[in-house]
């Protein structure tokens, strides 16, 4: 029986490195938001501070272990078979509760996560316990911290409202002094900004990075617990001086809080959320040990997992450590992570991630209902003047290089969710640092004025669908958790092999399906190429190889939907209606960028916008054409309706032969820009429409001879008609293109 003790730990040494990569990829968003968007210094420079605050966290979270083995659950109820249960469920659901999130690309909390899995395990095996030993479930509270669970829901909610509204008035506040050309005011605020900044960074680290750590005599702790305004009131004072000097020099002091505020946040991100991927593992190691001290006795009871002389190995801290550092350098879905928070706090515009909702769009006109009202009280020269503040410098293109916020908003991010993170702490509010700094990161983006009329709805609904995701982690984690401890509890060892076995076939999917995921995105953003283009020659070579994208998807999607709609294959419809959406999403985002591509045009290419302009709108026509032969032909059969006849499939199918042939040629020429056989292509529209008209009067004379379905007389003409309509849309798109393109080639 030993020996299998034995493989759960190997199991969760495995599932404690996997944990630490999603873990990772999960959390670097809490310190490297702020040094991305503002792009203050290279990302390779960003990368190199936080490994360094990293690497020293993870040697400082000693102290912080205790609570995975006896923070959330009471030890000395459960026996170590229990122990190792529960200990195994944690870790199983931890790993693919974060996969998850990473691959969808939300931030959530991994505090929360590894607290409401250890808490749902905690209460089915208790229940089980309960249950099988004839005990009244009064008893309940002796197995679970119940107090934990409730201050852990509290701090929640509480640290969502205060860091969104502490983070927008200091943000409100710092622009107003600075303003957005904040370099003129450095030299007369730098200095006590700088101040207040990296002596709030600095209370940080002191009393939330390292004051836990084993490192920390019980001396210095006592010390700094009770001289705490001295040291921050000396810490002011010598960072004002120090900020003061680097002005002089012509330092950026806005890049220096940048660079202290990363390492710091990474630092006590590692020092304290360490244990929420190793914690467990450590845990149940510390439990063999007892075990076998104990003389190998499965039902032997673990109290002794409560005492505070335990405590974790050095190796097993700077293992961890490295995992994480190689971690941040390599995963794709931290960047997925990161992207998310930078999308909703972005100063420009620009495509939005999320789409509205009815609630975000009722609280964005409240919002505004109540700027009208603070408008009709505030003098007009006062408005003015705090109006002036908030005036950005123009930005011309769409570059990608262009930083999402500048450095005021990076540093203020940075100083509010280290102040907050820190009382918090001092407090003894299990905070998560992931819920304070992205609702400071959105506070700070809405003071700044990031969320306008034309980005507002979108923004607060990605707030409320991340915020909703928090939510659904700690459900899912108390629920999942739950059922596999009861899983492993009922199925022993059986149950032990079948979940590890699932848990990498589960892993092995999510991984192909991000890396699909990435491909098929890409494939979107080569369709997105507009941001530079300037001339006439551009315009035509991106024209281009947008109409082959679209052309070539139009092909495969009507083809689809006539084979499907044959077949009566409901399901495939409904795959050909998400890659039509997929489709719609694409030509409506191309329309979006007309603005960029018409703002970077030199000036003697200036003809040329009409002539984008109208080609987006055929490109336009063509997707709202097999949209309506998409949705029509899947809402029939999803209606249950008669199948078409075999002679009209046949039919359908003759057109769509012919569409392949016509746009096979034409995606052909667009995608190798040889325009030479446009006019032969063109020859073929009357040939392509007769052959539609036909077909209509064929169906006409059905009705009036065998046809008895209106239904289907409706849907058949229908796709006839639009089919119609796409082959005019594609053949006027040519003409226009072949005449411009004729234009240009004259000049």
């Amino acid at each position: 029986m030993e020996q299998i003790y034995i493989v759960m730990l190997v199991a969760l040494a495995i599932l404690a490195s996997i944990d630490l990569m999603v873990g990772v990829a999960n959390d670097a968003v809490n310190f490297l938001n702020s040094g991305i968007g503002s792009k203050a210094v290279s990302f390779k420079t960003l990368m190199i501070v936080a490994s360094i605050g990293v690497a020293l966290g993870a040697l400082f979270s000693s102290g912080m272990m205790e609570i995975a083995r006896s923070g959330i659950f009471n030890p000395s109820m459960f026996t170590f078979d229990d122990v190792m249960i529960i200990f195994l469920a944690v870790m199983v659901t931890d790993v693919l509760l974060l996969d998850i999130f990473n691959s969808l690309g939300f931030p959530t909390s991994t505090t929360v996560s590894v607290v409401f899995e250890l808490l749902g395990a905690g209460v089915c095996l208790a229940i089980y316990k309960i249950i099988t030993q004839d005990d009244g479930f009064e008893t309940l509270s002796g197995y679970i911290n119940t107090k934990k669970a409730s201050e852990i829901v509290t701090s929640i909610l509480l640290s969502v409202l205060l860091s969104f509204s502490i983070g927008a008035l200091v943000q409100y506040i710092s622009r107003i002094i600075f303003s957005f050309q904040y370099q003129n005011r450095t030299k007369y605020f730098g200095a006590v900004f700088g101040g207040l900044a990296i002596t709030s960074i600095t209370y940080f680290i002191l009393f939330k990075g390292i004051k836990g750590s084993t490192f920390m005599t019980s001396e210095l702790k006592d010390f700094m617990g009770e001289n705490q305004l001295m040291i921050i009131g000396t810490s002011f004072l010598f960072w004002t001086l120090l900020s003061q000097v680097l002005i002089s020099l012509r330092v950026n002091i806005f890049k220096v809080i940048i660079v202290i505020g990363t390492f710091a946040l990474a630092l006590a991100f590692a020092g304290n959320d360490l244990v929420n991927f190793i914690g467990v593992p450590i845990g149940a190691i510390q439990a063999y040990d007892i075990y076998v001290a104990g003389g190998n006795d499965s039902s032997m009871l673990m109290g002794d997992l409560a005492s505070s002389d335990l405590k974790a190995n050095f190796w097993y801290l700077l293992a961890g450590g490295g995992i994480m550092v190689y971690t941040l350098w390599t995963s794709k879905k931290a960047k997925e992570v990161i992207k998310t928070e930078l999308s909703l706090s972005n100063q420009g515009d620009g495509t939005e991630k999320f789409d509205a909702n009815n609630l975000s769009r009722i609280i964005v006109r409240g919002v505004m209902y109540i700027g009208q009202l603070i408008n009709y009280v505030l003098p007009k020269s006062l408005q003015l003047k705090i109006d002036k503040q908030f005036v950005k410098e123009e930005i011309k293109s769409k570059n990608t290089e262009v930083a999402a916020f500048d450095m005021v908003r990076a540093s203020v991010n940075l100083m509010v969710a280290a102040v907050l993170i820190a009382i918090g702490t001092s407090l003894k509010l299990p905070l998560s640092t992931t819920y304070v700094t992205f609702m400071v990161a959105m506070g700070t983006s809405f003071a700044d004025r990031a969320w306008d009329r034309e980005s507002a709805v979108y923004r607060v609904a990605g707030v409320f669908n991340v915020i909703g995701g928090w939510f659904v982690t700690a459900i899912v984690a108390f629920s999942m958790a739950g059922l596999t401890v009861t899983i492993l509890k009922l199925g022993k060892v059986f149950a032990f092999v079948g979940i590890m076995i699932l848990v990498g076939i589960l892993l092995y999917r999510s991984s192909r399906k991000y890396l699909a995921k990435v491909k098929e995105r890409d494939a979107e953003q080569a369709l997105l190429r507009t941001e530079d283009v300037a001339t006439i020659k551009e315009i035509i070579s991106e024209s281009s190889s947008q109409i082959a994208k679209v052309v070539h998807k139009t092909n495969i999607l009507y083809s689809d939907v006539v084979n499907n709609l044959g077949l009566q294959d409901l399901a495939k419809l409904k795959e050909d209606k998400k890659k039509l959406k997929k489709l719609e999403k694409e030509v409506d985002d191309l329309k979006s960028n007309v603005f960029y591509v018409i703002k970077n045009l030199d000036e003697n290419s200036i003809e040329a916008s009409k002539f984008y302009i109208l080609i987006l709108g055929f490109l336009q026509d063509m997707v709202q054409s097999i949209g309506f032969i998409t949705n029509t032909s899947y809402s029939h059969i999803n209606n249950n309706h008669k199948n078409l006849k075999f002679n009209q499939i046949r039919d359908l199918k003759s057109i769509d032969n012919q569409l392949q042939l016509l746009f096979e040629r034409l995606e052909e020429s667009f995608r190798t820009e040889d325009f030479s056989k446009l006019d032969v292509v063109l020859q073929e529209k009357s040939t392509l429409l007769d052959s539609i008209a036909e077909l209509i009067q064929k169906q006409i004379t059905r009705i009036r001879t065998t046809e008895n379905s209106p239904k289907n007389s409706k849907l058949y003409f229908g796709l006839l008609l639009e089919t119609n309509d796409l082959v005019k849309a594609t053949m006027s798109l040519l003409e226009l293109f072949k005449e411009f393109n004729e234009q240009v080639d004259k000049k």
